[in-house]
């Protein structure tokens, strides 16, 4: 962009970031989908009717990746552990009958 430009427009906004409620909720509704229109290929619908244990390994799995990746002070790493981490437990949410609601509510209750 020209100067000449740049002063009559000014420099273009740069892009917002995405706010973490939308996000989840998007998420949550996404999982909810796969849950009521379920698919052999989908990853998400496997653990949500297959065998709980796999499941719950997989957030203990997550969870020793997020402490390595945080021990290790590597933040594209922890990032993308914590994404892993957060999905697995939206499923177990998901899974049994949580909602993104009741962990707001409960978030908020422990606010001092």
């Amino acid at each position: 962009m020209s100067d000449d430009i740049r002063a009559v427009l000014g420099d273009p906004a740069p892009p917002e970031a995405p706010r973490i409620g939308p996000v989840l909720e998007e998420v949550y509704s996404v999982l909810e989908q796969r849950k009521a229109e379920p698919s052999e290929e989908s990853y998400t619908a496997k653990l949500l009717v297959g065998p709980q244990d796999k499941l719950l390994k997989k957030v203990a799995e997550e969870a020793s990746e997020v402490i390595i990746a945080a021990r290790d002070h590597d933040p594209e790493q922890l990032r993308w552990e914590i994404g892993d981490l957060i999905y697995h437990v939206l499923v177990v949410m998901l899974r049994e009958g949580m909602t993104l609601e009741d962990l707001a509510s409960e978030l908020a209750s422990r606010r001092r």
